[in-house]
């Protein structure tokens, strides 16, 4: 590939959707000033990328997806490649998942369905400024921490471990195979749901779930 221009934003494209990152890439080099550098399908492939030394200005990072998903590519970009963006896609914009993908050190957050400037917009943003949330996002992140108690914060703000039990709780597991998968025992795993519960104000394994569903940290 041929060195490009100074001036020229390399792109990075993490989606499991094949038509949906065609089209994408094909949107952003039409941008003029972007350059898709490489696509990828998973986080694992896009950390492989990375490793191998194909270093994008800007991830675009769909949010669900198999094996390594959004979040934990996201981590690892935050931990070990600090200088490169991430912008997050995502189909949800609720307030927990906003906040996961800001202690995931993401830099901007966009709804998938959003119009085509937006997206040019905000890599502009990211570049000049070093991030962008658009005023949907910031209005509901303000709100949540103007008007919202501190226990309300708090039942968005899942810990990695938690957030870990609640998508094997939303299986077909059993609490002694949840505690073997994540190397807790059954004592700890239990506590574990039981704060859960309190925490999500809910009172069964399917509460846990249907809470997992709705805020798009659990997908079928």
């Amino acid at each position: 590939m041929s060195k490009l221009k100074d001036s020229t934003t390399k792109i990075a494209l993490a989606d499991d959707h094949v038509l949906l990152r065609s089209a994408l890439a094909t949107l952003v080099d039409g941008f003029g000033n972007c350059k898709v550098i490489f696509q990828v399908e998973d986080g694992s492939d896009l950390i492989e990328k990375i490793q191998e030394g194909q270093i994008p200005d800007i991830v675009l990072l769909d949010i669900n997806m198999p094996k390594v998903d959004g979040y934990d590519a996201a981590i690892w970009i935050r931990d070990n490649r600090p200088e490169i963006h991430v912008l997050a896609l995502t189909m949800y914009d609720a307030e927990a998942n906003m906040i996961r993908l800001l202690q995931a050190g993401v830099k901007g957050f966009l709804k998938k369905d959003c119009h085509p400037s937006e997206l040019r917009t905000a890599i502009q943003a990211i570049i000049q400024q070093g991030y962008y949330y658009s005023q949907s996002a910031t209005g509901k992140l303000v709100n949540l921490f103007r008007n919202g108690s501190e226990a309300e914060i708090q039942k968005n703000m899942l810990s990695p471990e938690e957030i870990t039990f609640l998508k094997f709780a939303s299986t077909d597991m059993t609490y002694k195979e949840i505690a073997v998968e994540m190397r807790l025992n059954p004592r700890t795993v239990d506590n574990l749901r039981d704060h859960l519960f309190d925490k999500l104000d809910v009172k069964s394994r399917v509460g846990l779930a249907m809470y997992g569903i709705r805020k798009g940290i659990v997908r079928f």
